[in-house]
């Protein structure tokens, strides 16, 4: 029924009766093991697992052992940021007083989706170099940036109906940036057999 390679194929049965009074059975349930490894691999844009399984064991059916590896992830498919649930950051900036926030946050929240709205203010030092009147001169330049950072399931909204609900509230907003798994590392654990 498993193959020699399967995770399951060791588990103990259980027999167990369903509603309607049929006896069936099935294996119990598989705890994550433990899993060490040092190994790590950088998630680049189109890992898959079974692919990196293939790449570091030879045997693609052993992608479970990466997920095993990294158990802070719900899904295999969050372990490469391929979840339907992202966070993207756009950059805003606003010709005005005061930016309308609340209002933006509130139309933000009301469009199906969207799970989480942060506002992030930042001011960055800039130095530049000048020479005035025959002298080198330090200018320290603060530049202030806003952005939001709006976590959504991207299979509800798009970043297309997202930026239009910040362009409406009256921000020019810039490009979109991904916050995902690509770049960052995952643990690659060693090979066992079984």
């Amino acid at each position: 029924m498993f193959s020699r390679i399967s995770r399951y194929r060791t588990l103990p049965d259980i027999v167990a009766t369903d509603g309607k009074g049929r006896t069936l059975v099935s294996k119990t349930l598989r705890p994550a093991p433990q899993v060490l490894g040092t190994f790590r691999h950088t998630v680049e844009e189109a890992d898959r697992l079974d692919h990196l399984a293939y790449k570091y064991y030879q045997q693609p059916r052993k992608w479970w052992r990466i997920n095993d590896a990294n158990p802070e992830f719900m899904s295999p498919l969050a372990l490469l940021g391929k979840e339907p649930v992202v966070t993207d950051r756009f950059a805003v900036t606003f010709d005005g007083v005061q930016p309308p926030w609340p209002a933006l946050v509130r139309n933000l929240t009301q469009s199906v989706g969207v799970e989480k709205i942060k506002v992030v203010e930042e001011i960055h030092l800039l130095r530049q170099a000048e020479t005035i009147g025959g002298q080198s001169v330090t200018l320290h330049i603060e530049r202030f940036e806003r952005a939001l950072l709006v976590t959504y399931n991207q299979l509800n909204t798009s970043l297309r109906d997202l930026a239009g609900i910040i362009v409406a509230a009256g921000f020019v907003v810039g490009p979109p940036e991904r916050l995902g798994r690509v770049g960052k590392q995952i643990i690659i654990p060693r090979d066992v057999t079984g």
